[in-house]
């Protein structure tokens, strides 16, 4: 495992994102522990010492999972991190209530890191809080102090100028920011400038969405066979981890894996470092410019869900449409549709754009939905 130096802290290269532990039944607030816990021995044992969660992953049940499960090693055997989830408006003003429970679910008494979740456009204001009505970070600060928290973070899915703004308040006391950075996002979430701009407050980078929720590991054999033709040994997730030890120096990369099998391969990759050649990352950016415009971006963060009021399975119908885009209306990409039930497919939108406002992605998913339908007519 390769390790990376924080302050006084050796952190593993790879990180155990904790949003897509496998599930029972494909009932998302079901973690499959059993397997889970396989996964994260096997995580630890090759080196893994990070691991990521969050307020509303898995509806709540993540945090108590990743407690349970590390309830078994020492402490200061390994590191958490937990966030603040500004993503939910209402989470505002609740600060001290909802650090005390998220203690309590992971069974620890401090968090070794610790974020403002998902700074963005639709809580920037309440994030800044000019007013002093939510003392947001007042009181995590305080939690700092008292060594409730090792290392006070964000992470953001913002424009360049919200991040900015972000940044003047907050810049000077922010040690860490988790970006969404792998080699679409490069370009298409300018996460390059954001990277930049972190480089002018000195502020680590943590990576996460590096195969953009598997995504960028599932390419088309056309796609494929350009880079297995410059790599043959390399997978697709190989090639996304290899471009971020090209591009950027980044301390974590956080990975969701929701298999054994993406953890032993994520493991083996993070075992060196094998940056692209200009050769390769131009075959890279040839291959961004084909997909730009074809691509909705969503990577199954499953915010949107939590809102949707038919309970459609948000993440799931816009990943089958962009099958559906890249197979220019194959047959098994119609037929796909017909596995989800009467009542939850994209028809089913009602297009109240409840969603919209806590996408990450600032996806426009009615319109995605509506556009989806009007293909499968």
């Amino acid at each position: 495992m390769i390790y990376k130096t924080f302050k006084d802290k050796k952190l593993s290269a790879l990180g155990m994102g904790c949003m897509r532990f496998p599930t029972l039944d494909g009932d998302y607030k079901k973690i499959d522990e059993k397997t889970s816990a396989e996964m994260l021995d096997y995580a630890i044992s090759h080196g893994v010492n990070y691991f990521d969660t969050a307020y509303m992953y898995h509806g709540g049940q993540s945090e108590i999972v990743l407690g349970k499960l590390l309830k078994k090693y020492p402490r200061d055997s390994f590191y958490v991190a937990d966030k603040f989830p500004g993503v939910d408006l209402s989470a505002f003003g609740r600060v001290e209530e909802i650090f005390e429970e998220q203690l309590k679910k992971v069974g620890v008494e401090y968090f070794d890191f610790y974020l403002f979740h998902c700074v963005c456009e639709n809580n920037i204001e309440q994030y800044l809080d000019e007013d002093g009505k939510y003392k947001t970070y007042e009181y995590l600060a305080e939690q700092k102090k008292q060594g409730r928290i090792g290392h006070l973070g964000f992470s953001a899915h913002a424009e360049v100028e919200t991040m900015r703004r972000f940044l003047k308040k907050y810049g000077d006391v922010m040690e860490f920011c988790q970006l969404q950075i792998n080699w679409l996002d490069w370009t298409y979430e300018n996460a390059k400038a954001k990277v930049e701009l972190l480089k002018e407050y000195n502020i680590p980078v943590w990576v996460m969405e590096p195969v953009r929720g598997g995504r960028l590991a599932q390419l088309s054999p056309e796609y494929e066979a350009r880079l297995k033709a410059l790599r043959p040994d390399e997978s697709m997730a190989a090639w996304a981890f290899r471009f971020l030890q090209t591009a950027l120096d980044c301390t974590v990369v956080l990975s969701g894996m929701s298999n054994f099998e993406q953890v032993r391969e994520n493991v083996q990759i993070h075992s060196e470092e094998k940056p692209l050649n200009e050769q390769e990352l131009q075959a890279l950016q040839t291959i961004v410019e084909e997909l730009m415009g074809k691509l909705t971006p969503c990577t199954g963060c499953r915010y949107c869900t939590e809102y949707c009021p038919q309970s459609l399975d948000i993440p799931k119908l816009l990943n089958m449409y962009n099958e559906y885009k890249f197979s220019f209306g194959g047959v098994q990409a119609q037929r796909s549709i017909l596995r989800i039930p009467e009542g939850k497919r994209p028809a089913d939108c009602l297009q109240c754009r409840a969603c919209e406002g806590v996408c990450p992605q600032k996806i426009r998913i009615s319109d995605e939905l509506a556009s989806y339908t009007e293909l499968l007519k």
